[in-house]
């Protein structure tokens, strides 16, 4: 179905990434940007808010034929799921209590997993440092799609089907890209989350578990929040590896859209990304966004010269750790 997709290799580059002049030369200008940096003090209710409002929403589902099941999971839980993600990538930078509590950080992760239905904080935040200090450094970055995702899903097609398998390929293409030895956090993440769904299973069945879990997988393959995924870092203009979006998910999704803001300034909570732009317009204004993340999906879809090769790679060396 379709043609094949032009581009048979990615984009590679031998300059560093963009963010690194781009930060230094704004904090130069602007320096008052360095007061957004510190903890979000309302992150931490908004999130218990969601995790409470999932729990519920298990107690009202048990008794749901399926198909309402998987309805509710796709237009309800699932949103709250993918933003509940959206929170940990936040939490990573450790925007809830600070990098002096980094220990709070972590659990608090842990406790913004749980409507997720699968372990998946403490993998993300050992593998997020990466795609910042190495944005796509071959073998570094595990969010630049391999070879073979690029080779294969080059039509309109499979490049849908892509979208939908995208939960399949961020769980395993790092075991495959840059496999790293399991950590202590992983064990903990993984036995706390079990027992969470195991505790939900023994009060009111198997459906709410499935609710959560169906949630998190729909909701993070083919779904119009999901856009963000290709929205942020796939090579839509040649010479442009990061992407913001303004519009109106951003709500739904602790600012993610504001990206080029938060790759410029990663330990600046989502909430605060809108006033680095105010602050430092003219650094932006002009940079190329994208208006609609729906849109974002259909282009990626029927666009012969997008596909998963669409990605900007550069060779770094491994920076030295303290």
């Amino acid at each position: 179905m379709g043609n094949r997709v032009t581009r048979d290799d990615f984009e590679w580059v031998y300059t560093e990434q963009p963010h690194t002049q781009r930060r230094k030369e704004i904090l130069a200008k602007y320096p008052e940007i360095k007061t957004l940096m510190g903890p979000d003090p309302h992150l931490k209710w908004i999130v218990s808010g969601m995790v409470f409002m999932q729990l519920l929403a298990c107690y009202l589902v048990k008794d749901l034929s399926w198909k309402w099941i998987f309805f509710w999971a796709y237009a309800f839980g699932g949103c709250i799921n993918h933003s509940l993600t959206l929170a940990i990538h936040d939490i990573s930078h450790n925007v809830a209590f600070g990098n002096k509590q980094a220990k709070w950080n972590r659990w608090f992760a842990v406790f913004a997993n749980l409507p997720i239905g699968i372990p998946y904080s403490a993998s993300f935040k050992k593998y997020h440092i990466d795609h910042h200090r190495y944005l796509g450094g071959d073998s570094l970055d595990v969010d630049i799609p391999t070879d073979f995702e690029g080779w294969f899903f080059c039509t309109p097609l499979r490049k849908l089907l892509w979208l939908f398998l995208q939960p399949l390929f961020y769980s395993l293409r790092p075991l495959y890209v840059n496999p790293k030895a399991i950590t202590r956090m992983e064990i903990l993440n993984a036995l706390v989350q079990f027992s969470a769904d195991l505790i939900i299973y023994y009060l009111w069945g198997l459906k709410p578990v499935i609710y959560l879990i169906a949630g998190t997988i729909l909701c993070l393959g083919f779904h119009p929040i999901s856009g963000h995924f290709i929205a942020e870092h796939y090579m839509f203009l040649k010479g442009y590896e990061t992407y913001s979006y303004y519009g109106p998910l951003n709500w739904l999704t602790f600012n993610v859209g504001y990206h080029m803001e938060h790759h410029d300034f990663p330990s600046i909570p989502g909430c605060r990304l809108p006033m680095v732009k105010k602050i430092a317009a003219e650094y932006y204004d002009n940079l190329p966004h994208h208006q609609s993340w729906i849109r974002v999906l259909w282009d990626f879809v029927f666009d012969d010269t997008l596909g998963p090769y669409s990605r900007v790679k550069r060779l770094c060396k491994l920076a030295k750790e303290s």
